[in-house]
């Protein structure tokens, strides 16, 4: 069996590999370590359906006894009873063994399949997460996988359950007159036709309403995310009917599919078949080939196919429904990854030597953000990197820790290669802090501690206080345990990236980068965290993307960007008298 894309970011150890081939061949990779289970349900399937004929086979006989009027009539109708009752006893064991095999596997398989597929996730480099919309993701990660343990229990265990209940009115009907099986014959066979014309045209309408539900999932998310900037341009009505369009056209594809539904053939064949099969009973009857408890027993197994016809119009769509959801999991799980972690890379303590040779970087499908880029930084350097918005500074320094591969050239950290480095013990010595921080909903000093969990209260509470961020968080009724929202939304943007701060230090990175990190503080903060930043930065090299003069002055490097291209490098004191570029942002 194959495993997951052989390149990921991120993969566990003992993780099993499942089969990637094919939706069906991937579901039964999933179910086959549940054999035993499965051997249940199928056990629980087939004696239902022989102990469901017992109920007409001894009818009739009960029929026969009664037209008989032997000596020992009450007695053998009081066996007849009690044997059909007991026989349905049993029969109701075994349903819910059945059922609750179909019910275990289906559990099973849905939290199997959230842990594949969240581990594939994780594994996704950020180049396929910019390009998969959040909303869909979700879609397939909750709804998908909803609809694939839904298509077990109860679809394939209805499934399973009524093609039992086809086979004994063909099994038994020998027993009557051999001419019998013509008719359940006859309907299996146009059954078969039937369903398969029934699912063929199902298939590609599922589909399509599992891609609706991600579209309309994806706009829920984007208006939800965006909620600030809908309310702020009073753009509520416009959204309203925007996110409207896409209902109408997840419920017109539903509507599409109720009318094939609406549209069940066997429902028409069972009643033919039912009353084809009573007209040649009763033929034979008349020619005295049968007994009257004959022709009640042959109605009555005819009468099992009402089971399979009347759940199979649920029981297929809902396979269908879930066979819809498997393939767009898999796509995503099966996407082409463009980074691998490499664990038998390079891994050593890293001193922090940063060179870029002719590199250039563009995003799948798009125009070029980098173009030719040379430069060369010395462990514990710190480096500016100015430029106007878009000329590509922020992908410059994620093509450091591989959040990105370069097109052309080579980024070197030590001298090696960023491809050839162990990717975890790569990125584990650098640190980013963005503009935009993220902060997880949970307490101040885990979202501290993030990337160090064996981080001592003590360690954490030094981290914030070279961050400025101690005297804040004590304000809080519960420090250091308090719970913050969503992303961070109840803090400000000065108090989340001073936590953001804080995170960096206290992991000590051997290469610590900044991104406009002090955008959203006050002037009096930011002259105490400048002084924490220069202090955290001896012995690191340090990156800083910043408009702030104050740091850019005491840069060792100075990199100038201009539409993807390094334009000028030097000290602030060599740039202003040799570019021109730099000058004009300098002023």
């Amino acid at each position: 069996m194959s495993a997951l894309p052989s390149f990921s970011e991120f993969t566990v150890a003992h993780q099993r590999h499942f089969d990637h081939r094919d939706p069906l061949r991937w579901l039964w990779s999933h179910v086959w370590p549940y054999w035993y289970v499965a051997v249940v349900m199928v056990v629980g399937a087939v004696g239902n359906a022989a102990l469901a004929a017992v109920v007409p086979v001894y009818t009739g006989r009960a029929f026969d006894l009664v037209l008989s009027h032997p000596p020992e009539l009450q007695s053998g109708l009081l066996s007849l009873a009690a044997f059909i009752a007991a026989s349905q006893v049993v029969r109701g064991v075994l349903q819910l063994g059945r059922n609750f095999g179909a019910e275990l596997i289906g559990q099973r398989l849905e939290r199997d399949i959230r842990d594949e597929l969240y581990l594939s996730l994780l594994g996704k480099s950020m180049t396929f997460h910019s390009l998969q919309p959040v909303g869909d993701t979700m879609a397939r990660a909750i709804n998908d996988v909803r609809e694939v343990n839904l298509m077990f229990s109860p679809g394939v265990n209805l499934v399973v359950g009524s093609a039992n209940f086809l086979l004994m009115p063909l099994l038994l009907a020998p027993r009557y007159h051999p001419a019998l099986m013509l008719t359940p014959a006859l309907f299996i066979v146009s059954y078969a036709f039937a369903l398969r014309q029934y699912l063929h045209e199902l298939a590609p309408i599922t589909d399509e309403v599992r891609a609706a539900f991600g579209t309309l999932n994806t706009r829920l998310t984007e208006a939800l995310d965006g909620v600030e900037t809908v309310k702020g341009a009073s753009r509520e009505e416009g959204e309203i009917a925007l996110f409207e369009r896409y209902a109408r056209r997840f419920r017109n594809v539903f509507v599409r599919q109720g009318d094939v539904e609406a549209r069940f053939v066997p429902l028409l064949l069972m009643g033919i078949a039912e009353a084809g099969g009573l007209l040649h009973a009763l033929i034979l009857f008349r020619q005295g080939a049968l007994q009257v408890g004959d022709v009640v027993a042959y109605f009555g197994l005819l009468q099992l196919f009402g089971f399979p016809t009347f759940v199979s119009l649920f029981a297929y769509s809902q396979v269908s429904s879930g066979l819809a959801g498997a393939r767009r999991i898999l796509e995503l799980i099966a996407r082409q990854n463009n980074l691998d972690q490499n664990t038998a890379g390079y891994a050593a303590p890293l001193r922090g030597a940063v060179e870029f040779r002719h590199v250039s970087f563009a995003y799948p499908d798009g125009e070029r953000v980098l173009e030719d880029i040379s430069f060369s930084v010395q462990p514990g350097q710190t480096v500016a990197i100015v430029g106007q918005t878009g000329s590509g500074k922020t992908t410059l320094t994620r093509l450091i820790n591989r959040t990105y591969d370069v097109a052309d050239g080579q980024v070197l950290v030590d001298g090696v290669d960023v491809r050839d480095w162990q990717l975890e013990a790569l990125r584990e010595q650098i640190s980013f802090i963005e503009q935009d921080i993220f902060l997880f909903s949970r307490s101040i000093a885990e979202n501290i501690a993030f990337g160090r969990r064996d981080a001592s209260r003590e360690e954490i509470i030094s981290a914030a206080k070279a961050a400025q961020a101690h005297e804040f968080i004590l304000s809080f009724e519960k420090g250091y345990d308090t719970v913050i929202g969503e992303r961070g939304v109840t803090l400000s943007g000065g108090q989340r990236q001073r936590l953001a701060l804080a995170r960096a230090f206290l992991t000590r990175p051997a290469i610590l980068v900044l991104d406009d990190s002090t955008s959203a503080i006050d002037s009096a903060t930011e002259d105490k965290i400048q002084r924490a930043i220069a202090a955290a930065a001896q012995g690191r090299t340090t990156f800083l993307i910043t408009h702030r003069l104050s740091q850019i002055r005491w840069a060792d490097l100075i990199l100038v960007l201009r539409r993807g291209r390094l334009v000028a490098q030097g000290t602030h004191e060599d740039l202003l008298r040799l570019s021109p570029a730099y000058r004009r942002i300098f002023r």
